[in-house]
């Protein structure tokens, strides 16, 4: 995350903001929905198919009712209702339709619009073979026009029903509609920001930047100035076709073509896929936890991250070798535990007219880091590992610079994403350009691989951030031949891949950590930690500390099972008539909630000087003590979830409903409270000024970490707690193993303050 590019961003707002530009993003949105509820259509069954009949597929039994042209999916196990396709409506639809877009900076508008529409499906024939399932039939429009359809359903499992449904050619959309409940909670999709249980919305599955405001004004008008910047509330960096109900039904879309899903209408769920050929997953089981694990079987699972990255605190700084000394100085001395350094300015900076940015050539720069042996001999010493940056993007240098040209080399090369007529894409800086590589040229690729290998393995580097790979345009042409329509949300998995390779071919092993924020279905297969980006430097649900809650709990359903945020946040805000900058409070309130995640690292943000740092305050720095020491001490038994985590799939953080489905007010509970693994229950403060809060306890017994006071609920209950900084509203459960570490981590603590 280049430091530096909010001011990108706000010179384009401010610079390029024209009413226009903001009414023409509303109103290509506006056509984009083209209508907020699901499409539906009719089911003609002929009296041959319109008897009940009953298939067995594996251990699932579908029930076919023949005179509504429904059937429903149960397990032969327990008789739980994994699916149903909508009573008297029909199940499939299809259409072909065009759609267009608008990219600025990882921002996508869309306009689509539907020419043909067939809704009228008809069954034609039921074929059973063993564990196969074949609907087939006709699907017709208005106009007398029809097309063949067959549908699919096959066990794969005892927990999993695989679905394809094949068009003729010439179709482009498909829409597979299911029955719904208006009492159902709907969670998962990936990163989430703003919402978690998304029944009533409607949500886009489109790799793209998350957005500065999202909903918040006037900020977000302001950016909405230049082609939706400011975002909406769905916008996410690594969004999944993935989701599960309270009622314990769960499917998986495998497509990575642009999708939809929409919960608008109470009885009915639809998903929506640019293509010919809908493929994917239905899920059986009982609780969040089977059906989490039987979804990331299919996907993948993240592995532990290095034993190191758990021992304390990873300090993000810049500013070149004598001010990073002197700021890792100061925390060492008030006895921070402090494992890791993250610089992401190793490859230098540029001044533009906005002040400074990283400069995107990934080669060691000399005069940003003088004497680089003796600066590693420092790190060393402390037993600190060293981390830097690197993203997909090479700019040109300037000229006169005697250091590698990276971007020279790889336009010579061909190696960058090209668009219609030929030419490398550009993007569109304040006083630079850049480029993209192309992901999907094995030349580029190995290319990309050695200058990594060269410059981060090679001068030390035992891990970095990989950030970006979002912004991919639609209508690229790529090296194999595939349009950026098709590999948009694909590219940042291909991203991801060269980067473990990166890190296996290098000798690191698991020693070796990269972190990302964009992604996509099976991303957590191949990247080592996620961070949840860029967000504002406030208490606001919609972009600020809330948010990076909601986002790292609804991750976890989706496989994101690793996820942690930049402690106190990212973007701040100067220029009139906004002022978002970060104070002590934000700051160590961000802390308390980051120690209960999987990575305990800051980041300066994009204003440094106008922000409150980690050193900057002897109480910020005595909190950042006591939350490293904390995070450190709680180190097994993050161990014991990671190992789980890459078992099972169940994430480290969780919503409560996970671990207590039979709860209520479980799925009524967002980023106020959450689990971090089934034994510690968190409820960060996420308002300014609070000292006391009030806590919703699950059935068991409780154990209030500071004060040591036990409460008992057979079936949950509310208590109020003090919550001054320093003191977040944490507890146990009685008699778990962990009671020892926060034991261990209090004394810890208390022999740190005394000195």
């Amino acid at each position: 995350m280049d430091s530096r590019r909010w001011r990108v961003r706000w010179h384009r707002m401010v610079l390029g903001g024209l009413v226009l530009a903001a009414l023409g993003g509303a109103v290509g949105w506006a056509v984009h929905r083209h209508g907020m509820r699901p499409v539906v259509g009719t089911i003609e069954v002929p009296p041959s198919l319109q008897s009940d009949r009953r298939f067995h597929l594996g251990e699932f039994e579908v029930e076919w009712n023949g005179r509504l042209g429904q059937w429903r999916i149960r397990h032969e196990s327990d008789g739980h209702l994994v699916w149903e396709s909508p009573a008297g409506q029909a199940f499939l639809l299809a259409g072909t339709g065009s759609m267009t877009s608008r990219d600025t900076i990882g921002y996508f508008t869309l306009w689509r619009s539907m020419d043909r529409l067939y809704r009228r499906q008809t069954v034609d024939r039921i074929s059973s073979d063993g564990d196969r399932l074949v609907f087939s039939g006709r699907l017709m429009d208005g106009d007398g026009g029809s097309v063949p359809y067959t549908f699919t359903l096959e066990s794969e499992g005892s927990d999993r029903l695989a679905y394809d449904a094949v068009m003729a050619p010439g179709i482009n959309r498909v829409y597979f509609n299911w029955s719904a409940q208006p009492t159902d909670h709907v969670y998962g999709f990936g990163v989430q920001f703003s919402q978690m249980d998304m029944r009533g919305r409607r949500i886009p599955i489109l790799v793209e930047e998350h957005g500065n405001g999202r909903g918040m004004q006037p900020l977000t008008f302001l950016a909405n100035l230049t082609h939706g910047a400011g975002g909406h509330w769905y916008n996410t960096y690594a969004p999944v076709p993935h989701f599960l109900t309270s009622r314990m039904q769960s499917l998986y879309s495998a497509n990575t073509e642009y999708q939809e899903f929409n919960f608008t209408d109470p009885n009915l769920g639809q998903l929506e896929v640019d293509t010919d050929h809908l493929h994917g997953d239905i899920f059986s089981g009982t609780t969040p936890a089977a059906l989490v694990q039987a979804y990331t079987r299919v996907t993948g699972r993240m592995q532990p991250l290095p034993d190191w990255t758990q021992e304390g605190f990873i300090f993000g700084a810049e500013g070149g070798t004598e001010v990073v000394r002197q700021h890792l100085d100061t925390l060492l001395a008030a006895g921070v535990p402090v494992t890791g350094l993250w610089i992401q300015d190793w490859v230098g900076q540029r001044t533009t007219s906005f002040g400074q940015q990283l400069m995107w050539n990934w080669v060691l720069n000399p005069l940003q880091y003088p004497d680089w042996p003796a600066f590693q001999g420092y790190l060393k010493q402390h037993g600190i590992r060293l981390l830097g940056y690197v993203n997909p993007f090479l700019t040109d240098m300037p000229s006169g610079m005697n250091v590698r040209n990276l971007y020279q080399e790889a336009l010579a090369k061909g190696y960058f994403v090209k668009g219609a007529d030929g030419r490398p894409v550009v993007f569109h800086y304040p006083n630079f350009t850049a480029s993209l590589l192309d992901l999907t040229n094995p030349a580029a690729r190995l290319w990309l691989e050695a200058v990594m290998k060269e410059q981060l393995i090679g001068h030390g580097f035992s891990g970095w951030m990989a950030d970006f790979g979002e912004e991919l345009p639609l209508d690229a042409v790529l090296a194999d031949g595939r349009t950026g329509e098709m590999v948009h949300n694909e590219y940042p998995v291909l991203w991801a891949e060269l980067n473990r390779d990166v890190i296996q071919q290098s000798g690191l092993g698991r020693d070796g950590l990269f972190f990302m924020r964009a992604g996509f279905s099976t991303s957590p297969a191949v990247t080592s930690d996620f961070w949840l980006g860029d967000q504002l430097v406030s208490w606001d649900p919609d972009n600020g500390l809330p948010s990076a809650i909601t986002g790292l709990l609804t991750a976890g359903l989706s496989g994101f099972t690793l996820e942690s945020s930049d402690i106190g946040g990212y973007t701040s805000l100067t220029q009139f008539p906004l002022h978002y900058v970060r104070d002590p409070e934000l700051l160590m309130r961000w802390m308390e909630f980051d120690a209960f995640t999987t990575l305990f690292r800051s980041h300066e943000g994009n204003q440094p000087d106008k922000n409150v740092q980690v050193y900057s305050d002897p109480q910020v720095i005595s909190e950042l003590r006591r939350c490293a020491i904390l995070f450190r001490d709680l180190a097994p038994y993050r161990e014991a979830l990671m190992h789980e985590a890459a078992e099972t799939g169940a994430p480290v953080d969780r919503p409560m409903f996970y671990e207590f489905p039979d709860d209520p007010r479980a799925y009524e509970i967002t980023y106020q409270e959450f689990m971090l693994g089934p034994d510690v229950l968190v409820a960060p403060v996420t308002r300014p000024g609070m000292t006391t809060i009030r806590v919703h306890l699950p059935k068991g017994r409780w154990v209030h970490v500071w004060s040591g006071r036990t409460y008992d609920f057979a079936n949950g209950g509310d208590v109020e707690v003090a919550a001054p900084i320093g003191e977040p509203a944490v507890f146990y459960r009685a008699g778990s193993s962990v009671g020892a570490l926060f034991e261990k981590a209090l004394g810890d603590i208390r022999a740190a303050e005394r000195g």
